[in-house]
């Protein structure tokens, strides 16, 4: 597929042999089993490379399959809470949360409405400040509490690990003085 008549040839070692007719460059490459790779098609001469184009390409994909493998997708849960839920309840729910944090997800916390539980909004506000304050330490509010209709809801996301050592640091440093 190399149309140019000349072109320049690094050999299977990584040598360079030169520019050199691009029919002869071909000639060598079919010599050693290899095929002539076309690296450069810009410059003047092209550079081609005599590799193993198979070899190469399966390199690329298996590279590309480990990138994936260390790749997270952040994933957005929900908790849903009601104004009068009791103590056990809420614990329940924070360890979940926390979990969904430390896994590197973000989390939607939902202060749901009913009824006359309406006349009292400031209770959700309150409880969304309670979290909050629970999860400084491992996570940061990315969008402030929210009322939309019969709901307030806040989101939080997982606090880079840099700034969570730090913090932890910073904890162990107050507590000795």
């Amino acid at each position: 597929m190399i149309r140019i008549s000349e072109v320049r040839v690094i050999d299977d070692k990584g040598e360079q042999l030169g520019v050199m007719d691009t029919a002869e460059a071909r000639r060598i490459a079919e010599e050693r089993g290899f095929d002539l790779v076309e690296i450069a098609p810009n410059v003047r001469p092209p550079v081609c490379k005599i590799m193993d184009f198979g070899k190469y390409k399966y390199e690329l994909s298996k590279k590309a399959r480990e990138s994936r493998k260390k790749q997270h997708v952040t994933h957005l849960k929900e908790i849903k809470i009601r104004p009068k839920i009791e103590e056990h309840d809420y614990q329940f729910k924070m360890r979940n949360a926390e979990k969904f944090l430390l896994n590197r997800d973000k989390v939607k916390f939902t202060v749901i409405f009913r009824g006359r539980e309406m006349d009292h909004m400031e209770k959700g506000y309150e409880i969304l400040q309670r979290i909050a304050g629970e999860f400084e330490p491992v996570a940061s509010i990315e969008n402030e509490a929210v009322r939309t209709g019969k709901i307030i809801s806040m989101i939080m996301g997982p606090r880079s690990e840099k700034s969570v050592k730090k913090g932890g640091g910073d904890e162990d440093a107050k507590n000795k003085n």
